[in-house]
């Protein structure tokens, strides 16, 4: 059994991990962002060991990368690998809704709550919390829909997703993304496959225009604001 204290560290730089997944999910980290292991290290409280090995398994999943003479940075996706990874999305989100045959109405009543919150940050104008729900709701389909697999899919490719588009959508862009989700919602709650496919191919389609359409930045000004940040 292991010790409390390993137990924390490892926990600890699980926090590490998933705080980086969401602050490049709420567009607070840029593509090419570098992490100094000193630096994230003394943001968490944590040894430099526990942040490298927080990085290696964000590198597993294809968020970040490593330079002999940078060190770890967030990747910059090409635009081949962009549209690769818009068609790996395109495969898992037709595939989860052809896949499964009755939605419950909790199932839709999550969806609809989560669908309710991107509206509310859309019209706060809160950006980061709008550019996480935005994303967030594929990786939350897929656990509302009891696929916790296809929910770490998702993540991963979303959130290279939002680096693909600079981490940032214009406002026309964001509820158009939210319609979208709303309309999705529709068809899953009446059964209609078919509808719902479609809704999804043409959201991914927007999404590809949308990567030649970059807006201006909102990121934070340094490392430790964007991580702190939840």
């Amino acid at each position: 059994m292991l010790q409390p204290e390993v137990e924390t560290e490892r926990a600890s730089g699980h926090v590490i991990e998933e705080r980086i997944i969401h602050a490049v999910l709420s567009g607070r980290i840029a593509p090419g962002e570098r992490f100094g292991e000193k630096e994230v290290g003394d943001i968490f409280g944590v040894s430099r060991t526990l942040v490298r090995e927080a990085m290696i398994r964000l590198s597993s999943r294809g968020l970040v990368d490593v330079s002999p003479r940078r060190g770890w940075f967030v990747i910059e996706p090409s635009v081949i690998e962009a549209r690769e990874i818009i068609n790996a999305r395109r495969a898992v989100e037709t595939g989860l809704i052809m896949n499964h045959h009755a939605i419950s109405a909790e199932a839709i009543t999550r969806l609809r709550a989560h669908h309710l919150a991107q509206q509310t940050a859309i019209a706060d104008q809160d950006l980061a919390r709008r550019a996480y729900l935005l994303g967030n709701f594929h990786v939350h389909m897929a656990h509302v829909l009891g696929n916790s697999i296809l929910a770490d899919i998702l993540e991963n490719l979303t959130a290279r997703t939002v680096l693909i588009a600079a981490l940032y959508q214009s406002e026309a862009d964001a509820q158009h993304s939210c319609d979208d989700h709303g309309a999705l919602i529709t068809a899953m709650e009446r059964g209609d496959k078919d509808e719902a496919i479609r809704i999804t191919q043409d959201h991914l389609v927007h999404l590809e225009r949308a990567l030649r359409n970059r807006a201006s930045s909102n990121r934070h000004t340094g490392l430790r604001s964007a991580l702190c940040t939840v």
